[in-house]
């Protein structure tokens, strides 16, 4: 069984796109369809890069943690809000800490609004940025417009038959890249 991580990457008071990170850990585990686990940026609390993890003289143990659980997982979904069309800096933060860790790497990409759009400013962003540390962003990307009112503060869909409809299709594609890569190691 594969491992995924799902990171949440909103450290805001009040983040809605935890609620979607949580979502897809229930999603995945209910369905078993692989290991998930959440890494939430708010709890790893890293302070601003100064260098890429590799160059750090002396790492703190929530980078490094960071750093192994990336590498552990097979695939990696990044659950994103979008913030004036763009994507939170504690995210940029912990993507720019790795590189090689990145290297290959299936990612499905989530984007969260409170708006009609879903996000897709911040996914158009992130699909770039992973696509230069040398990770692979899969081509079906899961936006999620008007959060607040989609999913509860368990991280159930509000409309439960039309999201897992979707997730079946986003994670049958993340699965098929995460199959073919590992095969490529």
């Amino acid at each position: 069984m594969f491992n995924i991580a799902i990171i949440s990457s909103s450290v805001r008071i009040g983040r809605q796109s935890h609620k979607v990170a949580l979502y897809f850990h229930n999603y995945i585990s209910e369905n078993k369809l692989a290991n998930a686990e959440i890494l939430d940026l708010k709890e790893f609390n890293f302070p601003v890069m100064e260098e890429r993890l590799s160059l750090t003289p002396n790492p703190t143990d929530a980078q490094k943690l960071f750093s192994e659980k990336i590498m552990k997982a097979d695939a990696v979904i990044v659950v994103s809000p979008e913030y004036n069309s763009g994507y939170p800096a504690s995210l940029k933060n912990a993507i720019d800490l790795l590189y090689n860790e990145w290297y290959h790497k299936p990612i499905g990409l989530v984007s969260v609004s409170s708006g009609a759009f879903g996000g897709v400013n911040a996914l158009a962003l992130l699909q770039n940025i992973f696509l230069k540390v040398r990770a692979v962003p899969i081509a079906v990307p899961f936006p999620v417009p008007l959060v607040q009112n989609n999913f509860d503060d368990a991280g159930n869909a509000v409309n439960k038959e039309a999201t897992d409809k979707r997730a079946a299709t986003f994670l049958k594609e993340l699965l098929w890249y995460t199959e073919a890569f590992n095969k490529m190691k």
